[in-house]
């Protein structure tokens, strides 16, 4: 298969300069890929041959992007569980400068 590009991320986006889903002239006649006609397409001859083959690609980019995105929102809730944890922090920092502070004011 020579064709650049594939079917999620085609090389060119205009029909006439794409592939065609014809058979490949280099298959032997009678291989185990072959022309199938689906029911409901009016009879037309589609080779899934190229679909099939890259559903995988297709199947593995979905599930990185899953992982990409869970992986970000565990980042995030560690980066909101880090700044509550700062922010408790900066809050008591600031009742103890206050208290020193009056307690300082009141000798």
């Amino acid at each position: 298969m020579n064709t650049a590009g594939t079917i999620d991320r085609p090389l060119t986006h205009d029909p006439k300069k794409q592939a065609s889903m014809k058979p490949s002239t280099n298959e032997p006649a009678g291989s185990a890929i072959e022309d199938t006609t689906t029911t409901g397409t009016a009879g037309s001859p589609q080779n899934r041959t190229r679909e099939m083959q890259l559903q995988p690609e297709a199947l593995a980019r979905a599930h990185m992007h899953d992982l990409l995105h869970e992986a970000e929102r565990e980042r995030q809730a560690v980066r909101l569980a880090t700044a509550r944890r700062m922010q408790r922090r900066a809050e008591r920092a600031s009742r103890r400068a206050r208290r020193a502070l009056a307690m300082a004011v009141m000798q």
